[in-house]
């Protein structure tokens, strides 16, 4: 009886284990897929609602991809002191004839000076009324990951950018960052500038306590009207009301 026992219990031990593995990795392929998110920020909380995208996201039918529940669109335009995206003139022109608000960002280098980074998205963005501020996009990539560079040289790169952006455009520009990047580079400077932060895990909150302006909250989302090497697309979310939206947009 005692063997038979322990013959019962390790079997549905192993039934249980073997169920919770299998109910895992279908958690895990929905996730991948984008079928569940961690997030799912409520509509009624956040109404409203944007995407960025760049070449990755390829040919854009931007009249199918603007019907579909968002409210703005923030376009890569450029990338350190000389890279331009190469779907940024479509983009730009064709998402510009949709209801969207839109706005340009820069991927920002560190192994550019910010003098010559912002030369090079002035002169591809062009300045026209009613479109977000310029985004300086800070992450880090490639060796840096591992190796950040130091805060402070950083830091006085960025704020020549932004100097140059404001100057050229009359916004303040809006900083996109990690909570490693704002830590490190942001965090108790800049202040008048609106943070957009990246968390695909869970509601963010900056270290300071520090309020940011968007979400980034969802590198998995899947929409209608593009078609290229990524099946994903970037889901974002304003910090406040429609008229709060458009008072930012009008107001920066």
């Amino acid at each position: 009886m005692g063997i038979q026992l322990i013959r019962r219990k390790t079997v549905k031990l192993i039934i249980i284990l073997t169920s919770l593995i299998i109910i895992l990795l279908i958690l895990i392929l929905l996730l991948m897929n984008g079928i569940i998110w961690f997030n799912n920020p409520s509509k009624k909380q956040f109404p409203v609602r944007g995407i960025d995208i760049s070449h990755f996201q390829g040919d854009i039918d931007w009249d199918v991809l603007s019907e579909q529940n968002i409210d703005f669109a923030f376009i890569k335009a450029t990338e350190g002191s000389s890279h331009v995206d190469e779907k940024f003139a479509f983009n730009w022109e064709n998402a510009n004839k949709t209801e969207l608000v839109t706005g340009a960002y820069h991927f920002f280098s560190f192994e550019s000076s910010g003098k010559t980074q912002a030369e090079n998205f002035i002169k591809t963005v062009p300045n026209i009324s009613d479109t977000l501020p310029p985004v300086i996009d800070i992450e880090f990539y490639g060796r840096f990951a591992k190796s950040p560079p130091e805060s402070d040289k950083i830091r006085e790169e960025i704020d020549i950018f932004l100097s140059a952006l404001e100057s050229h455009y009359g916004k303040k520009p809006i900083l996109y960052v990690t909570h490693k990047t704002y830590n490190m580079y942001i965090k108790g400077y800049f202040k008048d500038n609106p943070v957009w932060i990246r968390n695909v895990y869970a509601r963010p909150s900056l270290s300071d306590s520090r309020k940011w302006t968007f979400w980034q909250y969802s590198d998995h989302g899947k929409l209608e009207g593009y078609k290229g090497k990524e099946k994903f697309i970037d889901l974002n979310v304003f910090n406040g009301t429609m008229d709060e939206f458009f008072m930012f947009v009008r107001g920066n």
